[in-house]
């Protein structure tokens, strides 16, 4: 099922009386989400991504703009008409029910032509209890199962109506790490199996990365970038964008731009030909890094941590704007650890430049823009 955001608004009316300001939750959101596809909500919290999956649900109406699924306008629809599966992040699973009580709720309430003869109930429960691999748990209660399983029966009585979209709200917050890896595979492959149009809202960026077909980046509200999520980690718009996706984090530094090099600092570090002179910030990537005995960018080293098939340089230079400078590097580089400094060159797809009043990225040499950016 397709899923068709049109200018999708939601103003919350003030919560103060001195200054009235409304608040813009979600502003202009124009999106469409293909048939069949898993698509990230990403960003920080109060980004406006959590309000979005809540007027997809249903459970609140915009301000302004249209949904659609398909080519039906759901935008007054009630969220039992909607034909959605939602799947919150505190799983909200009745404690006296068994798990098998828990997936049937939602068909015991079907009426008029959608409702289902007790068999048929049943089936469709342990269809769906097998799918997400807890049918021989379907007589224990809540209490007696693991966050994973709570979360897992969760799911399933989301999919046991067979919905148009599945919407998972924050699904695997509430997990110890080890099971949320665990969750998130298993979500993947539930979506891959049944096919449903799925909409995952999360603030943690490899999560989104690692399971959706496409993510939208978020901001106060505002649409920042779309696409696929390692064209949007390798081509960002913006240093937010930047910054938001890639773990370890993107190193930033102060920069200028003179005759058509990149300074950082007193080093002369990369030429940017077709870009004029003005002060920028510098994003790198932790993998953009190329340790070398004459490299142009000299670093105070902190410290080398060895994480086997690749090593970890901690160091510091006078420009930097986070708190170190982290390089990813391949084992085979030998670092000489009692060293004071070391040397870097650059990877030039890997260095990003941003104007230093917008934060909007300014392109240089072989670099473009992406396509969904140049629409804008």
């Amino acid at each position: 099922m397709k899923v068709e955001l049109q200018n999708l608004t939601k103003i919350f009316p003030s919560r103060n009386k001195k200054s009235n300001e409304e608040v813009v939750a979600v502003s202009d959101f124009t999106f469409t989400i293909p048939d069949g596809k898993l698509v990230g909500l990403l960003g920080p919290s109060g980004c406006g991504k959590s309000t979005t999956l809540y007027m997809i649900s249903g459970l609140q109406n915009p301000t302004s703009g249209k949904i659609f699924f398909g080519d039906e306008d759901v935008t007054e629809l009630s969220p039992e008409n909607r034909g959605i599966g939602l799947v919150f992040q505190n799983y909200a699973l009745y404690p006296h029910m068994t798990v098998k009580q828990n997936i049937l709720f939602p068909l015991q309430n079907l009426k008029g032509a959608d409702k289902m003869t007790k068999e048929q109930m049943l089936e469709r429960a342990y269809q769906a209890a097998k799918l997400v691999q807890i049918d021989e748990l379907m007589d224990r209660k809540p209490s007696e199962l693991s966050g994973g399983q709570q979360q897992r029966v969760a799911i399933a009585r989301a999919l046991v109506k067979m919905p148009r979209v599945l919407l998972l709200d924050e699904p695997l917050s509430n997990l110890d790490a080890r099971l949320r890896l665990q969750t998130r595979e298993e979500i993947r492959r539930i979506q891959k199996e049944t096919g449903i149009t799925t909409i995952f809202v999360t603030h943690d960026q490899e999560e989104a990365m690692s399971i959706s077909d496409v993510i939208v980046v978020m901001k106060l509200g505002v649409v920042q970038q779309t696409g696929k999520p390692q064209e949007i980690y390798d081509n960002p718009i913006n240093l937010f964008v930047a910054k938001f996706l890639g773990t370890p984090p993107i190193n930033v530094f102060a920069g200028a731009v003179r005759a058509g090099a990149l300074y950082i600092g007193d080093d002369k570090v990369l030429d940017v030909p077709g870009v004029d002179d003005r002060e920028v910030y510098v994003g790198i990537r932790p993998e953009g890094f190329i340790p070398a005995a004459d490299g142009a960018l000299v670093c105070k080293l902190s410290n080398v941590e060895v994480m086997g098939r690749d090593v970890s340089i901690v160091s510091y230079n006078d420009s930097m704007l986070t708190p170190t400078v982290r390089s990813i590097v391949d084992a085979d580089y030998k670092i000489d650890i009692t060293a004071e400094n070391v040397r870097f060159n650059l990877k030039p797809h890997k260095v990003f430049l941003f104007d230093k009043e917008t934060e909007k990225r300014i392109y240089f040499g072989d670099q473009k823009a992406p396509a969904a950016a140049e629409e804008n």
